[in-house]
């Protein structure tokens, strides 16, 4: 009989729970789990970007259909590069002027990414988030993290650990909790993959500041 799953929930407060918290999540994501991480858009439902198995298990635990893809997290430009087969001037231009911050980009994927991350898709979104904690786990991982928000699919995006705990704490072995999620709006995404650009999804980062840097093609 499968023992129940009962979410951890843990501080990061202080230095030393941070660190304690960011160590927790870490062995959890190498060791191909699921773990709730705030970020300063939503809380995000994370697992290891690369490994398909593991991704496969935020679809089953959101009840989240196939076929919508997943953002993919890093925490640097070189880790950004490493998952897409072209970077062109403007995603250059971009990751400078919103990096890291609530933008996602749409490039083509490579191949290490795994289809299931895409849906099936050739594209693949990615996002620097601009929050401490998500970044040292990114960091301590050594790989990018697959994390659409944390909660079930027919609820509304969570923005504090006690709305994940609520939604899925039966479902997943870790929540950590980074306070209030300072944004509160989920990532512009724009995809670059197409000419002119195309905007996604609306987010925190508006079609005015994207005209600044894309110019007036950005649509």
């Amino acid at each position: 009989m499968t023992r129940p799953i009962q979410a951890q929930l843990l501080p990061t407060h202080t230095p030393r729970l941070f660190h304690v918290a960011v160590q927790r999540a870490a062995e959890l994501l190498r060791a191909g789990e699921v773990v709730a991480l705030p970020t300063e858009t939503v809380y995000g439902l994370a697992a290891n970007a690369l490994d398909s198995q593991a991704v496969k298990r935020i679809f089953q635990i959101k009840g989240r259909p196939a076929h919508n893809p997943i953002i993919v997290h890093v925490a640097s430009l070189e880790m950004a590069r490493h998952c897409v087969t072209s970077w062109p001037p403007l995603a250059e231009q971009l990751a400078k002027a919103f990096w890291p911050g609530p933008l996602t980009m749409v490039l083509p994927r490579a191949k290490e990414i795994p289809a299931v991350v895409t849906a099936g898709g050739t594209t693949v979104g990615l996002r620097w988030p601009n929050h401490p904690f998500i970044q040292a786990v990114i960091r301590e991982c050594g790989f990018p993290l697959a994390a659409p928000s944390a909660n079930a699919s027919s609820e509304l995006s969570p923005t504090t650990a006690e709305h994940v705990r609520k939604s899925l704490a039966d479902r997943i072995s870790l929540i950590v909790d980074g306070g209030p999620s300072s944004v509160g709006i989920e990532s512009t995404v724009l995809d670059l993959s197409v000419s002119p650009p195309r905007i996604l999804r609306p987010g925190m980062i508006h079609e005015q500041a994207l005209r600044a840097v894309v110019g007036e093609t950005a649509r």
